[in-house]
């Protein structure tokens, strides 16, 4: 299983739409993608390890597959689609990250 995690760095001149990309950009991802998808969670930042200072990442995206494969055979097709999408949440691109997940 592989986990595959969109971070959109936080900021002063950040701004995400948490509403939209909750309700309608994810879902239309998780439509998109399909069969493939087999968990999806959104992380909010709220707080950092330095009291009063703000969350490194603003929001953190979580998308589960069987393996890369899967991955880029479902999400690489609608990329440029999701991507198109951006202007509709966030003025700052999301950082992706392939992980193999382990858990304990």
């Amino acid at each position: 299983m592989i986990k595959v995690s969109v971070m959109y760095p936080n900021g002063k001149d950040v701004k995400f739409d948490i509403d939209y990309y909750k309700n309608d950009h994810l879902p239309m991802v998780s439509n998109k993608v399909g069969d493939a998808l087999k968990g999806l969670e959104l992380d909010l930042g709220v707080a950092s390890r330095v009291p009063g200072e703000a969350a490194p990442y603003i929001a953190i995206a979580q998308l589960l597959f069987d393996d890369v494969a899967s991955f880029q055979g479902s999400f690489g097709p609608h990329a440029e689609f999701f991507a198109a999408d951006l202007k509709n949440y966030s003025n700052v691109k999301g950082v992706l990250q392939i992980s193999e997940l382990i858990t304990f």
